[in-house]
Formats: C-alpha cells, sequence, structure tokens
C-alpha cells in the first residue's frame, strides 16, 4: 500500500489493549515480584521475606496481537510496533502504609498516574512462604490495601486544602470554591464514598483528575493460585469469593499461578504453548491481564500503516476518528478531511486498500464517526 504525507492507514485490534500503564500492588509475600518477572521476563528479586522490593521494579512488555501480526503480513512493513503496558512493582503494602508503616508507602507516588491497578492477592498454601497476617484471607487483603489508598488520598487532599486556605484568604471566588469543592471531596473519601458522584461541575472534576486519588483507580483483581489450580480457577477454593466481592466493585478477575508462569516464562513461544495446553491453560498471565484490562478500562486498538512501519495503537471505546487523527499527532486532528474505513477481516480478505474500494468494502466517514474495534481507518488531512 503506497502512503502520500497526507494520508495514513489505521487498524483496531487487541493491541489496543489495556491501560498504558499499570501498578503492581499487594501485601508482602503474594507473588508480586514473581509475577512481574513472568509479564515481563525480568529478574526482579524474589524472596520468603518482606520488602524485597526496595526500589519499584518497571517493566514495558509487548501486546500479543494476531490481528497486528496479519496486517502486517500484508504490508510487509521493516518495522512492525506492537501496542506496550508498562508495569510497576512496588515493594508490599503494610497495614498503616499510609503512616510510614513498612517500604510500600514511600512508592505509592510512582503509581498514582497509572491506568489501573492491579492488585495480587495470595490464593496459595505455601508453609514455606509465611502470610503477613498468618492466614489466607484476600478479602481482608483488600481492605487492608483499600483502606490504606484511602488514608494516602486523605493526605493528599488534605495538604491540597491547606494550601487552598492560605490562596483565600483575601483571594477570589475562584480560589473560594476551589476550597469549597476540595473539602466536598474530603468529606466524600473520608465517609469511603465516591467524590465522582458529587455535583463538582467541570471545574471540580478537573480538580479531582489533578489529585491522582489511588482510590479511584480501576482495579484488576489478580489471584496467585496453587499450580493444580492454573488451569482451573474456578477449582480453586478462594476465586469464586474474590470474584463476587470485584463484580460488586464492577472490577475484573483473572486466576493465575505465579510459579507455573515463572516457570514458563523463558522457554521458546512453541515450547511455552505446548506446556500450557498439557497444563490446560488457556492463555498466558499477559493473555489474560490484557483481556481483561482492555475490558475495564474500555479500550479498542487501531493500528497505523505508515511507510515501512505498522503499527498499533490504543484507545478509548467511543473515540470519534478526528480525535484518533490526533492520537497519532495533533496536526492530523486540526486538518481532518475525512477518513476511509474498513473492517480488518475485509482488509484481510481484499488484501490491500485498492481492491477494498474496488469491493466497496471501504466507505468514507467525517471526523465525527465512531472508530470500532476491528477497523483500520486511512486518514486524509490538510497540513
Amino acid at each position: 500500500m503506497n502512503l502520500n504525507r497526507s494520508e495514513e492507514a489505521f487498524v483496531v485490534t487487541e493491541a489496543d489493549l489495556l491501560a498504558t500503564s499499570m501498578g503492581i500492588v499487594g501485601l508482602p509475600n503474594v507473588g508480586k515480584s514473581t509475577i512481574f518477572n513472568a509479564l515481563t521476563n525480568s529478574t526482579a528479586p524474589v524472596a520468603n521475606y518482606p520488602f524485597t522490593t526496595i526500589d519499584p521494579n518497571v517493566g514495558i512488555v509487548e501486546v500479543p496481537d494476531g490481528r497486528l501480526e496479519a496486517v502486517a503480513g500484508i504490508t510487509k512493513p521493516e518495522q512492525i510496533t506492537h501496542a506496550t503496558v508498562e508495569f510497576i512493582d512496588i515493594a508490599g503494602l503494610v497495614k498503616g502504609a499510609s503512616r510510614g508503616e513498612g517500604l510500600g508507602n514511600q512508592f505509592l507516588a510512582k503509581i498514582r498516574e497509572v491506568d489501573a491497578i492491579c492488585h495480587i492477592l495470595r490464593g496459595f498454601e505455601e508453609s514455606d512462604i509465611v502470610h503477613v497476617s498468618g492466614k489466607l484471607s484476600p478479602i481482608e487483603d483488600v481492605e487492608v490495601i483499600t483502606t490504606e489508598f484511602r488514608l494516602a488520598d486523605l493526605d493528599v487532599i488534605q495538604r491540597r486544602i491547606e494550601k487552598s486556605r492560605k490562596k483565600t484568604k483575601g483571594g477570589s471566588k475562584e480560589e473560594k470554591r476551589e476550597l469549597e469543592l476540595l473539602e466536598a471531596v474530603e468529606l466524600s473519601v473520608s465517609d469511603e464514598e465516591d467524590p465522582r458522584e458529587l455535583d463538582l461541575g467541570r471545574v471540580g472534576r478537573q480538580l479531582l483528575d489533578e489529585l491522582f486519588l489511588l482510590s479511584l483507580k480501576p482495579v484488576l483483581f489478580v489471584l496467585n493460585v496453587d499450580e493444580e489450580f492454573a488451569g482451573n480457577p474456578h477449582g480453586a477454593p478462594l476465586y469464586d469469593s474474590v470474584k463476587c466481592f470485584a463484580d460488586g466493585m464492577n472490577s475484573r478477575t483473572v486466576a493465575i499461578s505465579g510459579k507455573i508462569e515463572a516457570e514458563l516464562c523463558g522457554l521458546p513461544p512453541d515450547e511455552r504453548e505446548s506446556f500450557y495446553g498439557d497444563l490446560g491453560i488457556k492463555e498466558s498471565a499477559l493473555e489474560q491481564l490484557v483481556r481483561e484490562s482492555r475490558e475495564l478500562l474500555g479500550l479498542i486498538t487501531f493500528y497505523t500503516i505508515k511507510g515501512n512501519e505498522t503499527r498499533a495503537w490504543h484507545i478509548a471505546e467511543g473515540t470519534r476518528a478526528g480525535r484518533a487523527a490526533g492520537k497519532i499527532h495533533s496536526d492530523m486532528e486540526r486538518g481532518f478531511i475525512k477518513t476511509e474505513v474498513i473492517s480488518v477481516e475485509d482488509f484481510l480478505k481484499t488484501g490491500s486498500m485498492v481492491k477494498a474500494r474496488e469491493t466497496g468494502a471501504a466507505l468514507v466517514e467525517g471526523k465525527d464517526y465512531i472508530v470500532r474495534d476491528g477497523d483500520i481507518l486511512l486518514f486524509k488531512f490538510k497540513t
């Protein structure tokens, strides 16, 4: 496919995947670093004592995307660029973290700007690995972390309130309004309510966004189960209770065996797939996290085909074509003229945009067209 400087092709697929970044949290000794290593093929320290993770571990992972590979099979690019996910693994949090207990509190700021929280819960029995509370109780573990998030958020809000109060002495109506909004948010969080349900108005919603509250982050619960339940999560004694709890929070749940994932992550893909099949595991941990995070965050994927690169990008479901163009470059959104639309399936059938046009599979849409998962978009814009 030949594209001139005012044309660019896009696809929406599985790479659009989940979050751009995910913060991995949990109590000590739940398998956070083991799972982080498996996801990112890294070698973060793992040991049977709290606070093995001293500094945050950061890993960037390409998102598996069969449709991207299929499109690239036609476009034959020199470079295929997958969408990526950044995982940030911080030290285990403990009760009292918001007051300085443990090490995890030192790194909460590192995950304030992530797109979602990946909360690792212990669901495996292992006498050699101590549990900080002495028993397996994932729901109680969730409550510990949730409480610490809320208390840490209150600290952020209260510090912002103090600054706002100093500005309001003889200040403007806008500054006084900011203080009123902050105090309303503080009360809501203190009462364990969702401040997003308050009538904050545009300014208040923007202010809420600026606080980067941990307790408002979307959460994916990951139950780290014994090896025998890796291919049958519903057989795990604690899975159904965790899923029920997560469903009540409009969250998502996956069950994986960190131990198995760690053992298989270094194998060649074919061997790894074979072992997964033997164990009855249908998807790798990464594939499960991508799928569930995608649903949690309401994301879809599109691709660009530009020059010698075929690339996957992620956008929010419901994004209009004009904004999708702006995802690539702001000039494309400002100079948007139109877009040709073809589904991935039709593109693979026809084999080119030229044949897609000839068969009527490519449609012309304006900037208000809502991009769908599986769309290929050929943008035209003026520079």
